[in-house]
């Protein structure tokens, strides 16, 4: 059975389910910043995904993308499964701009999170999520 790692948990708030992935804001707005995290128990690598759920998983990076992409038209879209903190696999994508905070190293360890002062950018995500999913 799915479990969230509790410090994901902790540092996200929910956006979705996609098709295999749950889609999550990371609670830091120096970046557009969301995580997807593939709904299957005791998965580490991609690569430990069926053949099936790694087309699936896929398929939600590829939306998940183009959203943020249409969304904040970054200068980058940096897309990332790094498991070195937290073992689950998980999938960063990150709008980075060229006045970024961090602009253009890497995002981890860089600077503290600052925390969302209101829920604009997290319903503005469900609302385009939605929106997409409707269309299919």
């Amino acid at each position: 059975m799915f479990k969230l790692n509790e410090r994901i948990d902790n540092d996200t708030f929910d956006i979705c389910d996609l098709s295999i992935c749950k889609v999550l804001l990371m609670n830091d707005q120096n970046y557009p910043w969301i995580i997807l995290v593939p709904m299957r128990s005791d998965t580490t690598e991609l690569h430990h995904l069926t053949k099936e759920d790694q087309i699936k998983a896929m398929q939600d990076i590829d939306l998940a993308s183009r959203i943020m992409e249409k969304m904040f038209a970054p200068t980058s879209l940096n897309v990332a499964a790094l498991g070195n903190v937290v073992s689950q696999l998980h999938i960063h994508i990150v709008a980075r701009f060229e006045n970024d905070p961090t602009w253009p190293g890497p995002i981890w360890g860089q600077k503290p999170a600052v925390p969302y002062a209101d829920k604009n950018r997290l319903e503005d995500l469900r609302a385009a999520f939605q929106h997409l999913q409707n269309l299919s």
